[in-house]
């Protein structure tokens, strides 16, 4: 089921996400409310003992967020993130891939 409609994503990040500081370089910003996902990923770079990788990435609404860059800043749950990419999916909700401060 896509979640098409301003309501319904609404709905979606007060059930499941968290309140966030979006600040942008040039200025301004507040609070949000996005999902934050901070899963791990296996990393090789040849030899005999790979690691792991945090990819932290926070989805909100794009109206939150319609001026993010590369650059700004994001915290979430104490935790202070550089802003890397911003994904805007077309359909409301945009993804930025962080990198912890």
């Amino acid at each position: 089921m896509a979640i098409e409609t301003a309501v319904e994503r609404e709905i979606m990040l007060a059930d499941f996400g968290v309140a966030a500081t979006f600040t942008p370089a040039a200025g301004g910003g507040g609070s949000i409310v996005g999902i934050l996902d901070n899963d791990y990923e296996a990393a090789d770079i040849g030899g005999s003992v790979s690691f792991a990788v945090s990819r932290p990435r926070f989805t909100c609404r794009t109206a939150d967020v319609a001026n993010a860059s590369d650059g700004d800043s994001l915290v979430v749950e104490g935790i202070n993130y550089v802003i890397r990419v911003v994904m805007n999916d077309g359909t409301g909700m945009t993804e930025l891939m962080l990198e912890v401060a």
